[in-house]
């Protein structure tokens, strides 16, 4: 059954990660080199928050080019990471299954939780991992 399916048997590994320190420059640039769109911002392997792509969307006024690509506006860039953030970080246990992942999808509105171990980050998982374990099914 994939609801005992455990997080840890669908979490992407290694993860992204920012600093609080870091650019929104960088971010905007690891966004696109691994075609992502959820980094946690950690403090050793801590997380402390989730900077998500629509979170920078957000913050300018995207120029839609002719060729469809979004930039980010450069007057986003004089903002730091802590500026933008989400705090108090809702997480999984790499323990923790499928359906208590879904659950938590389904009742917040977010679509990435760092999974967690021994209260250092090991993984991510979203909502994109879990429609393609569903697909699998069929």
């Amino acid at each position: 059954m994939i609801r005992k399916v455990p997080v840890s048997m669908l979490m992407t590994t290694p993860v992204i990660t920012l600093h609080k320190e870091d650019s929104l420059e960088k971010a905007d640039m690891l966004f696109k080199k691994h075609h992502i769109r959820h980094i946690p911002i950690v403090e050793g392997n801590r997380v402390i928050g989730m900077l998500s792509y629509t979170d920078l969307q957000r913050l300018s006024f995207c120029d839609y080019n002719l060729a469809g690509n979004n930039e980010i506006d450069a007057m986003v860039y004089n903002m730091s990471i802590n500026q933008v953030m989400k705090e108090n970080i809702v997480t999984i246990s790499a323990a923790s299954s499928v359906k208590e992942a879904a659950e938590i999808f389904s009742r917040e509105e977010f679509h990435a939780l760092p999974v967690i171990k021994y209260n250092k980050l090991i993984g991510i998982i979203t909502t994109t991992d879990l429609i393609k374990l569903l697909l699998n099914q069929f």
